[in-house]
């Protein structure tokens, strides 16, 4: 009998588990009262703390970032797991300095492991050859820092972030400093996210974010779920789905992967669901990896074929109709099928309910980003929302869902080696501008992407590398190369709350300053949701790591040391200063300088933008419809094509080694679909070697609902097996590989 791809049949033992209580018998759910005792108890020391942050401050977990346990979206409490599993790294006493004095024995430590030992509490300083880590003071390491800083070409010195946790504020200062200090090279986390979003975007609608609300999704007529897994990486989100359902929506999801996730989720804070789940996907087409374009392109055809373009608005508010109509006729059936692993009828299937919905918000995530084609894919997506019509309206849109609570903000206050403040294209004329705003010269030239950046360390061409919160060592791939470029840097700076992996990374000088929380902030913080809504969180009184400064501070002070007229440049003294200048900076932010208290908030551009279907930014003030040529994807003889995949994590943040919604998968499980385990002689949990031309790694099998000769494995740990490749517009990794398999 051949396996399934597509829903599990309706047998007897199914519907009899559907009946119990609490999912009881269903291997592949989330634990959440498993999982909130476990919380509790790691936080049971800092109990009044923990819950003051969860009442007053807004979420440092993924981009949806309700403020406290309310959301502005649906009633009732809002709070999920993976918040309540990033609570204690703001709740945790310090770490014992002691145990930094052996490098050795740092190493045999998981990043997981590391981030246990607790805060950091001292700036700390290790040259090449030494045996572990020594505590110095603030002023010793920004004496340290700055000395190689002066003694550098700025043209050699890079700059990087992360977003958990990173508020607007330290955003901000972070690209401020970078430029007054005359380097163009900042850039952050999103470039191994969701940079192809913000390129794709813009090239069809002009505006390089979500152009739609959260609420949009809860009454749409379709909802479309594109190479994204929001019940294990939003799981917020699950009850917006909920709420969906009640209210008519269809979910439709495209995936290479059968997510169980999205089949039936169990939503805790409401009880009918919390007790019997709820069904969550309607329609579901596997995909192959890569094929989306093909795929999209099939339904557009059949959409042209059946008459379920909306020719209103595609003659008066877009161009390139002409072209894309005649390229769809020319198009082969056999191709499409062929590149996108699904037959006609699904893509005809797709069209028909298409074209009966009036109203239809695409999510998508990193299924269709972490591509080569990263760009195309999100100028495709956005293309099929075009089609209907299906942006400016309600219940309409186009939302790349972000996967962390401050990387929305990021790139629109500046951090991105091209763009200055409210993505304004980094060029002569606007340097001019950014010179006059901020009283000192910065750099007209476009700076290196954070892969430009590693290559250029590789061939000994960075000096310092300023690092907020990153860990290259788990996240970039070709993990190798990576280490050998960090080696070759002079200087590297971690400005962080916790160890990592790539802190303990080699390097002629390592210099760590300890952070504060966006919960420590004196005068509060803000963060930019996924739908653009800029939230307040005020400074919860608690605990605090006595030599701990903010990231925005010790940029500063190290600005100060650098520049003579530092003082003048950036005359903080605490977050409110940051926003009464952004305010007068950063245009797209207009009114956050009146964000005072819990609870306020704007949201830049409205519910939604191109209301009336005025795309102001594209020339002639109309959308532009895209094409894309359908990538080229043969798998090797041999060989499979391995994608990677998230589970009980935050970006590189392990939070535990087995994930619940693949049935407990371990973080070096490979998945495959059991014809092919068959045909390598191996069944669930047998050892295998998987090998790439660069790398290598130790797995356990496990089947899944997988295509044929196409495999998963977990992201960071198959990042050893993924080459160097990155999408030629935007600079995003490839996460994918060809891959064989040997029994062990």
């Amino acid at each position: 009998m051949k396996p399934r791809i597509g829903p599990p049949p309706d047998t007897p033992g199914r519907k009899l588990r559907d009946l119990l209580p609490f999912g009881i018998g269903v291997r592949n759910k989330p634990r959440h009262i498993r999982d909130m005792i476990r919380v509790a108890f790691q936080n049971h020391d800092n109990l009044p703390y923990a819950w003051r942050i969860l009442k007053k401050g807004v979420c440092d977990g993924c981009s949806l970032g309700p403020a406290g346990l309310k959301d502005d979206v649906i009633d009732g409490i809002h709070l999920c797991t993976t918040r309540l599993q990033l609570l204690r790294l703001n709740t945790m006493g310090e770490l014992d300095l002691d145990r930094l004095r052996d490098i050795g024995f740092l190493r045999t430590l998981s990043n997981q492991e590391l981030q246990n030992l607790g805060r950091i509490s001292s700036p700390l300083v290790r040259r090449r050859g030494e045996r572990g880590f020594t505590p110095i003071g603030w002023d010793e390491a920004i004496d340290l820092a700055a000395e190689k800083i002066r003694k550098s070409d700025p043209d050699r010195i890079g700059w990087f972030a992360t977003s958990r946790g990173t508020t607007n504020e330290v955003y901000y200062v972070f690209q401020k400093v970078a430029r007054l200090l005359g380097s163009p090279h900042v850039d952050y986390c999103a470039r191994l996210c969701h940079a192809p979003s913000v390129f794709g975007l813009a090239d069809t609608m002009g505006v390089g974010g979500p152009n739609c609300s959260l609420k949009d999704m809860i009454g749409t007529d379709l909802l479309v779920l594109w190479g994204t897994n929001l019940a294990n990486n939003q799981p917020v989100t699950t009850k917006y789905m909920h709420e969906a359902k009640k209210a008519g929506t269809r979910i439709v999801v495209v995936n290479p992967f059968r997510e169980p996730g999205l089949e039936r989720y169990w939503v805790p804070s409401i009880p009918s669901s919390a007790l019997f789940g709820t069904t969550l996907r309607d329609d579901f087409y596997p995909v192959a990896i890569g094929g989306d374009i093909a795929f999209m392109n099939g339904i557009m055809k059949a959409l042209k074929e059946r008459g379920g373009f909306r020719m209103e608005f595609v003659e008066h508010h877009t161009v390139g109709y002409e072209d894309l109509s005649e390229r769809l006729d020319n198009l082969s059936w056999k191709e499409l099928e062929e590149a996108s692993g699904l037959p006609r009828s699904d893509m005809e299937k797709f069209a028909g309910i298409y074209a009966e919905a009036e109203t239809a918000v695409f999510v998508y995530s990193m299924g269709l980003t972490q591509q080569v084609f990263g760009v195309e894919n999100v100028r495709s997506i956005a293309t099929l929302s075009l089609a209907r019509g299906m942006v400016g309206r309600p219940r309409c849109g186009v939302m790349p869902i972000r996967g962390h609570s401050g990387v929305q903000g990021g790139s629109e206050v500046g951090v991105g080696p091209d763009k200055f403040p409210s993505g304004l294209p980094v060029n002569e004329e606007n340097a001019r501008k950014m010179e006059e705003l901020w009283g000192h010269p910065v750099p007209s030239r476009k700076g290196m992407t954070t892969p430009q950046m590693i290559e250029a360390a590789h061939e000994g061409k960075i000096d310092v590398l300023y690092n907020i919160g990153g860990n290259f060592n788990e996240t970039m791939p070709d993990r190798k190369f990576v280490r050998e470029a960090i080696d070759r840097i002079g200087l590297r700076i971690h400005n962080d709350i916790v160890l990592n992996t790539s802190t303990l990374m080699e390097g002629e000088i390592t210099l760590v300053l300890p952070a504060t929380t966006r919960y420590e902030m004196k005068g509060g913080c803000t963060s930019t949701s996924t739908e653009r809504r800029i939230r307040f969180s005020p400074e919860i009184p608690g605990p605090r790591i006595p030599n701990a400064k903010p990231e925005w501070e010790a940029l500063a002070l190290l600005a100060k040391r650098i520049l003579p007229e530092g003082e003048t440049l950036l005359p903080y003294h605490d977050t409110r200063d940051i926003r009464e200048e952004m305010e007068r900076t950063v245009p797209l932010y207009k009114g956050i300088s009146s964000l005072r208290k819990a609870g306020d908030w704007i949201q830049w551009g409205g519910e939604r933008l191109f209301e009336g279907w005025k795309f102001a930014k594209m020339p002639e003030g109309k959308a532009r419809l895209w094409l894309q040529d359908i990538p080229k994807i043969d798998i090797p003889e041999g060989h499979f094509h391995l994608t990677t995949r998230r589970g009980k994590q935050f970006n590189s943040m392990i939070f535990r080694n087995k994930d619940p919604l693949t049935g407990n998968a371990g973080r070096t499980t490979v998945f495959l679909h059991e014809d092919d385990a068959a045909d390598l002689g191996v069944t669930d949990g047998d050892p295998v070697r998987v090998l790439s031309d660069i790398g290598e790694m130790e797995a356990r099998v496990k089947t899944a609902p997988l295509r044929r000769r196409t495999l998963q494995a977990f992201w960071p740990e198959a990042n050893i097996l993924v080459p160097r490749s990155y999408d030629p517009i935007s600079g995003e990794p490839d996460y994918n590989v060809f891959v064989r398999v040997q029994p062990l």
